[in-house]
């Protein structure tokens, strides 16, 4: 590839590690390809749609002119795997914070899991994570949960199109589901565990597809550096 190709636009597939932002792979990818290119300051680069530094998988990165296919590509269904622990709460629905709360699991059965997703297909409200990016009063609402703000959170209405159970091994539980832009799994979880009478929170959280775009075609930002070497 050349510099021109990398300014004309490129839609590049990226695996993004564990505990890296999606801001982080977003510079990565820029300080190589301006290292390697000697691209201009003004670059385009931008991903369309951000994972949570605890989540894994699809990050898709745009280039050049392709910057503006981001919201384009942002609108496309999701599909997520992970796993759900069963029994306890955590302040931002994942392994971010402690848990805050434990319940009972003894009556959740095999039967009880999977009846109870089908409550969630279809367009349903859902109230996004205290700890997200979403603005409110001019400040993030992870900022105001860490300084201990109480914050009213509207719902919103979003698209679950599938929500499968691949394992159970209590407290765990493994799922795959798929759903429309501005899903928060982390929510899911939590009112997953609600609705089952008990708590629930996210422990591991993968992005396999965005669209037709797969992690299976997708690279890590070291292995992309690599490749231009």
């Amino acid at each position: 590839m050349t510099a021109e190709d990398f300014l004309e636009g490129q839609i590049l597939l990226i695996d993004k590690p564990l505990t890296w932002s999606s801001f982080q792979a977003v510079n990565k990818l820029k300080y190589v390809l301006k290292r390697k290119y000697d691209l201009p300051k003004k670059f385009k680069i931008g991903h369309a749609g951000t994972l949570d530094p605890l989540a894994t998988g699809l990050l898709i990165i745009c280039t050049g002119k392709f910057t503006k296919k981001i919201t384009e590509i942002q609108a496309q269904a999701k599909e997520y795997t992970g796993t759900i622990v069963l029994g306890a709460t955590t302040p931002s629905y994942d392994m971010e914070t402690e848990v805050d709360a434990t319940f009972p699991i003894e009556h959740i059965t095999e039967a009880l899991l999977l009846e109870t997703t089908k409550q969630f297909l279809g367009e349903i409200d859902q109230k996004p994570p205290v700890f997200s990016a979403i603005k409110k009063d001019g400040k993030r609402l992870y900022e105001h949960a860490r300084a201990g703000e109480e914050v009213e959170i509207a719902s919103r209405k979003t698209t679950i199109y599938q929500f499968e159970i691949t394992r159970i091994a209590l407290p765990e539980v493994d799922f795959r589901v798929q759903c429309s832009k501005g899903t928060y799994i982390r929510s899911l979880a939590f009112d997953f565990g609600k609705a089952l009478h008990s708590g629930g929170y996210l422990s591991a959280l993968r992005r396999t597809k965005i669209g037709d775009y797969s992690v299976e075609n997708g690279i890590t930002p070291d292995v992309f550096e690599k490749t231009l070497l």
